[in-house]
């Protein structure tokens, strides 16, 4: 049976790949560490499911309008307010089943066949697919080497008459890099200039270190009209698996959004809507025992591949990744068997090594990898041992 041609040119996420083989081989009875995982390891806070098991015990399981609840929807009205000076009407939010279902709304409502999309590299796997599913054409930006960051004049010589987006990650992941002030100014009145809108995922907002501050390209003057936000519950809140993603913009923008939402998933589930609200409607103490947490782990796993000899990496001031350069390995072997490219590094060391973590080239950086500290310290310390050694008897 022959399947459509927009599906055929999709490629499969490489982070979830390697997730899945790494969860296979522990049920083989394998020790596999996994530095894969796109998400914290902490579980989600009491009062979060509690509120859930209330509003199952409460009968609130039926649908809901599909664009969200007008109570969770002024939740995060009220979050975007609070914490980012912006203020939307609930016709210029909506609540989808996770942020990159928001992400897949917001690019198949924007984006026209054959229209340029700027997409700065390394990027999240999934930004790449869904350009191509909504036949645009992406413009790869290359990074500074050595913050891997996109500077303003590199985003100059990418723009074209078709040029329509960009889509912003910050803090990105897989770098953990977290754009500067002064920096978003530059694309904001570069963006002004040239009529361009932004989708930016904001998704990591919170996890943040060494006092770095996320702000909202949004928030800049002319901006907020030319900006689509995505966030969600996920990260922050350790929520993955309940799926609330949410986005804010344009009116016309989020209803085309709804559009297409009413006839794909309907609205998000009834009881996670509502455990969502109360994550936004929480004590901020509840994440700042994990930021903490994972402050920890990223300082030791830093310890462990500054320690490895040639790896480089920017310093990871957002997320809970670390990019670290692996280039001078390319070209070795281990025991014999050849190390070409960052797929046959990762695949080797989860054969040889059993550790997991994801090939640079999955978003679109060849020779380096990504690693999570999503993890305990224990785990980053044994993890960090075998790759040591593994890494140590490449020839």
């Amino acid at each position: 049976m022959q399947t459509a041609e927009r599906v055929k040119k999709i490629e499969p996420s490489a982070t979830l790949s390697i997730s899945a083989r790494a969860t296979a081989l522990k049920k083989e009875g394998k020790d596999v560490i996994s530095f894969s995982a796109g998400e914290p390891d902490f579980d989600t806070p009491l009062v979060i499911k509690e509120e859930a098991k209330r509003a199952i015990d409460e009968g609130f399981t039926k649908y809901t309008p599909t664009s969200g609840t007008a109570e969770l929807k002024e939740a995060i009205s009220k979050k975007l307010e609070r914490e980012n000076g912006l203020f939307y009407l609930p016709q210029e939010i909506i609540v989808s089943c996770g942020a990159k279902h928001s992400l897949f709304n917001a690019i198949l409502s924007l984006c026209n066949p054959g229209d340029e999309v700027l997409l700065p590299k390394p990027y999240w796997v999934t930004y790449l697919e869904q350009i191509k599913l909504a036949e645009g054409k992406p413009i790869f930006l290359e990074p500074s080497p050595s913050t891997l960051t996109v500077k303003i004049e590199e985003i100059k010589k990418a723009l074209t008459p078709r040029t329509r987006l960009l889509i912003l990650n910050n803090p990105s992941n897989p770098t953990g890099v977290v754009w500067e002030e002064e920096e978003l100014k530059e694309l904001a009145d570069l963006v002004k200039e040239r009529d361009l809108i932004i989708i930016s995922d904001e998704i990591y907002e919170h996890l943040v270190y060494d006092g770095a501050q996320v702000k909202s390209i949004a928030t800049f003057p002319g901006m907020k009209e030319r900006t689509i936000v995505i966030n969600g519950v996920s990260k922050t809140f350790s929520m993955t698996g309940w799926r609330i993603g949410y986005a804010a913009g344009p009116r016309e923008v989020i209803e085309a959004m709804g559009r297409l939402q009413d006839h794909s998933t309907s609205n998000p589930t009834s009881i996670s809507q509502r455990a969502a609200e109360k994550a936004l409607t929480s004590d901020p103490v509840l994440v700042k025992e994990m930021v903490e947490k994972f402050n920890e782990r990223r300082k030791l796993m830093m310890q462990y591949l500054s320690e490895i000899p040639s790896v480089t990496f920017p310093t990871p001031r957002g997320a809970f990744y670390i990019f670290a350069n692996f280039s001078s390995y390319l070209g070795k072997n281990y025991k014999g068997k050849p190390i070409n490219d960052s797929l046959q590094l990762t695949e080797l060391l989860l054969e040889e090594a059993q550790i997991a973590c994801v090939p640079g080239i999955a978003f679109g950086m060849e020779g380096y990898l990504r690693f999570s500290y999503a993890t305990s310290e224990k785990n980053i310390e044994k993890g960090m041992e075998r790759l040591k050694n593994f890494v140590s008897q490449t020839i």
